[in-house]
């Protein structure tokens, strides 16, 4: 008598939980394996990468975890941390000297103290947890979910820097491992200091290259093939090292060839300031670049085509109550493989806005895209990126809203939606609020949140999509500092909370041999 073993059936259900996929057959098709309708699941696990948050003295940086309320992957159990990776010191392209080797050394003899103990433990979902530090040499953090905290676990790294050279407030969402990102709006000119840090979060070396992308096409790097990034370990690249060309408007692509990581772009600008430009949207026809602050007083779009046609794309603004072309600026052509950028100037004109690329005369290719902000003038200027993003999907949430300077911008850019926007329970006291947006087609509105009641410590905002759409969101955050309205935008994609998993019927009666 043959049976298929419960084990073998065990471990594929949780398989299936993790990956969205499951198959099974019984030995010599014994058994009757039969697909019904996908079911979506929590996932049971998630990992976040931070990056190295700064080398300043005068910086301070807030971390802030949350997982919204719900049902979790694996049941109630489970955990979300963000730990220590053993960072390394960034590539100046200058070789090490002997109080440098002994400043590494000393760095690392501190880490592997403090190996093991986590800088942020996330207590409970639907309520948001922060830590700060003040360390110049903080390190980049792996983060890993599991259980009820696993399904849309966010993380946000905000630092601010009061002066000097990389001025300004930085914000950046945590990212997801993977084996592809691109940047477009970074560069190598002279008044910018752009570094690429790379953080590994598994036990064996990764392999990265990164490829850099002018107006003209590819710039000459002999330099940025066969990255090494050690295991569970952070490696930043200064880029202006990577190429002798300097050219204002550079895309950055990253792939590994073994391995992942997570990928991101510091950008200071002389002058001007500083913030994080993280990944856009993969390569695709039509692209939303949502957010731009009402007040803003230029906007450059960066984007980039890596297919082998070129591609021509409409340009639209999706403003307070219609879209439109702006002024000379209805339509941009990207060539092959070559960074384009169009300076749209004051383009919002006092009101909150988003930018829409679509395909024009025919073009289906493919591009990657994004903004560089600038808010105020002359001395108060400060800067922040805008990348590509996806809708918000089912549910998409951003960490680190705080009682006064969160402003949300939802971006309809078909049909008319309606969201649900949750601001969390605080990090140290309050109670939960929720509202209703309705966003009409073609359109960006820009909502002030409604702040949890008896707030204290910071919070989470959770946007899910009840009716119509899609929509894109981005939430910007604005502190002031010493005159300056300091500020940072992330985008909202869908969080990836659940997966599908085909459902699967087992026969298991008996036969004889």
């Amino acid at each position: 008598m043959k049976s298929t073993p419960l084990s073998l059936i065990a471990g594929v259900v949780a398989l299936a939980a993790v990956t969205g996929f499951a198959a099974l057959n019984a030995p010599g098709d014994q058994g009757v394996t039969e697909a019904k309708a996908a079911a979506r699941l929590p996932v049971e696990r998630s990992s976040l990468l931070c990056p190295a948050p700064s080398t300043s003295d005068l910086a301070d940086t807030t971390y802030t975890s949350f997982t919204p309320a719900g049902e979790g992957g694996g049941g109630e159990a489970g955990a979300a941390e963000l730990e220590p990776a053993e960072a390394l010191p960034a590539d100046d392209g200058e070789p090490a000297g002997k109080d440098e080797e002994k400043e590494e050394k000393d760095g690392a003899d501190k880490e592997k103290a403090t190996a093991g103990k986590p800088v942020l433990s996330l207590k409970e979902t639907g309520k948001a947890a922060t830590a700060d530090t003040s360390k110049s040499d903080a390190p980049a953090l792996i983060g890993t979910a599991t259980g009820a905290f696993a399904p849309g676990w966010t993380a946000q790294q905000t630092t601010m820097t009061a002066a000097g050279g990389a001025r300004g407030l930085l914000g950046v969402s945590c990212t997801a491992p993977d084996t592809d990102f691109w940047f477009p709006g970074a560069s190598t000119g002279k008044s910018r200091q752009d570094y690429v840090h790379l953080t590994n979060p598994d036990d064996t070396a990764a392999v990265a290259d990164i490829e850099l992308f002018g107006a003209e096409g590819a710039l000459k790097s002999d330099v940025g093939e066969g990255i090494t990034v050690p295991a569970r370990s952070s490696v930043p690249m200064l880029i202006s090292t990577l190429t002798s060309e300097a050219a204002e408007n550079v895309t950055v692509h990253v792939t590994t060839r073994s391995g992942r990581v997570g990928a991101v772009v510091s950008a200071a600008e002389d002058g001007v300031g500083s913030d994080w430009l993280s990944r856009s949207a993969d390569p695709a026809s039509t692209q939303i670049l949502p957010g731009i602050p009402a007040d803003a007083t230029s906007v450059r779009l960066v984007a980039f085509a890596p297919g082998e046609a070129d591609a021509d794309v409409k340009v639209q603004l999706l403003g307070k109550n219609a879209a439109f072309s702006p002024a000379g600026n209805d339509t941009l052509h990207i060539k092959s493989r070559m960074t384009a950028s169009v300076d749209l100037k004051d383009v919002t004109r006092g009101e909150p806005g988003s930018i829409r690329l679509s395909p024009a005369e025919g073009s289906t290719t493919p591009v990657v895209a994004a903004l560089r902000v600038v808010r105020g003038t002359g001395a108060k200027q400060e800067v922040a990126f805008i990348p590509a993003t996806g809708p918000v999907g089912e549910r998409a949430s951003v960490a680190d809203n705080r009682a006064k300077g969160s402003v949300l911008s939802l971006a309809a850019p078909g049909e008319t939606a309606k969201v649900k926007v949750t601001a969390s329970a605080g990090s140290e006291g309050g109670e939960a609020t929720v509202k209703t947006y309705t966003v009409k087609g073609g359109t960006t509105l820009e909502v002030t949140p409604e702040v949890p009641t008896g707030l204290k410590g910071g919070y989470a905002l959770t946007v899910e999509t009840e009716s119509g759409g899609p929509v894109h969101a981005a939430r910007t955050l604005t502190v002031p500092e010493g005159g300056v309205d300091m500020f940072t935008v992330q985008t909202l994609p869908d969080d990836g909370g659940t997966v599908e998993v085909p459902a699967v019927e087992q026969d298991l009666s008996v036969l004889d041999d």
